[in-house]
């Protein structure tokens, strides 16, 4: 392996890390300030099954970790999956600000002469 790999390796463990650190101590935080409770489904959750329940940011910015929770909501896998999907879709419908190529094929164009030269064939 060479240098460039290993630094690489090493930047990308080192960016997971910091990464999970961030997610251990909103997700903490987060149980602490909140009731076991899924937003959207009501599940209810306990030790047994507490890791189901899942810190959604309502801004969907991973890095906005406000002290109060103001960003975050619990949300069990399912819901969380969910909302993420929905997201996705949105995304997809989203305006870009470019319009897509449209079809300049148009099989009626000559249709006109093609019926005047029979007629008159």
């Amino acid at each position: 392996m060479s240098q460039t790999n290993k630094r690489l390796d090493q930047v990308v463990l080192e960016a997971r890390r910091n990464a999970e650190k961030r997610e251990e101590s909103y997700r903490a935080q987060a149980l602490k300030l909140f009731p076991w409770v899924c937003g959207r489904c009501a599940r209810a959750f306990t030790h047994s099954n507490l890791q189901l329940l899942e810190v959604h940011h309502k801004n969907n910015n991973h890095n906005d970790n406000p002290p109060d929770g103001g960003n975050w909501e619990l949300l069990c896998t399912y819901c969380h999956e969910n909302e993420h999907s929905k997201l996705k879709d949105m995304a997809g419908r989203a305006d870009s600000g470019t319009t897509a190529a449209t079809s300049t094929f148009n099989p009626f164009a000559d249709l006109k002469a093609m019926l005047e030269s029979k007629k008159g064939g």
